[in-house]
C-alpha cells in the first residue's frame, strides 16, 4: 500500500470531515481549514480498524442525486408536520408502526436508509430484523401506510440499491 493509501484510508471520508468541519466553524481560515484536514485525516486513521473493508459504490455520482431528493423531502416533511401539528386533535391522529422488506443488503445502505427515514420529519426508523430483511418505521400520521412503504422503497430504496451493489 502507497504512504497516500496509508495515510488517506478513506479518501472520501477525509474529504467530507474536512468539509463539515469548516462548514461547522462558519469562517475559512488557515487555521479552520488546517484543523480540517487534521481531523480528515485523523478520524479515518483511528478508526480504519473498524472499517476492514471500504464501502462499495457502484454509482457514486447518484449519491448527490440522492442527497437532493432527502433535503427536499425534510423540507417538504418539515411543511407537513407542522400543518398536522396546527390543524390535528390527538385524537385524529393515526399514529401506526409500518414494516418495510427491504432489498438492500449492503449494511451501508441499510443505515442510510434508516438515517434517511430518522432525518425525515414525522417518520422514525425503530428496528431491523435479525435477518436484515425488514425495517420497522414508526409514522407520526399515515392514513394509507402501503403508500407509505411505497414511497420509501421508490424514493429512497430504490437509488441506494443503484449506489450500493
Amino acid at each position: 500500500m502507497s504512504l497516500v493509501g496509508r495515510l488517506l484510508p478513506h479518501p472520501l471520508l477525509s474529504l467530507t470531515l474536512t468539509l463539515v468541519w469548516v462548514l461547522l466553524a462558519n469562517g475559512l481560515d488557515a487555521g479552520t481549514l488546517l484543523l480540517g484536514i487534521v481531523l480528515g485525516i485523523a478520524i479515518p486513521l483511528l478508526t480504519r480498524r473498524f472499517w476492514p473493508d471500504r464501502p462499495k459504490l457502484r454509482n457514486p455520482l447518484r449519491m448527490a442525486e440522492y442527497g437532493l431528493v432527502v433535503l427536499w423531502d425534510i423540507c417538504v416533511a418539515n411543511v407537513q408536520v407542522a400543518w398536522i401539528i396546527l390543524t390535528k386533535r390527538n385524537a385524529d391522529l393515526r399514529p401506526t408502526f409500518i414494516v418495510i422488506p427491504l432489498q438492500l443488503t449492503a449494511p451501508e445502505a441499510i443505515a442510510m436508509l434508516a438515517g434517511t427515514i430518522t432525518m425525515t420529519p414525522g417518520t422514525v426508523s425503530s428496528d431491523l430484523s435479525d435477518d436484515g430483511g425488514s425495517l420497522l418505521v414508526h409514522c407520526l400520521h399515515t392514513e394509507d401506510p402501503a403508500g407509505v412503504v411505497a414511497n420509501i422503497k421508490r424514493r429512497y430504496e430504490a437509488r441506494l440499491r443503484e449506489i450500493f451493489p
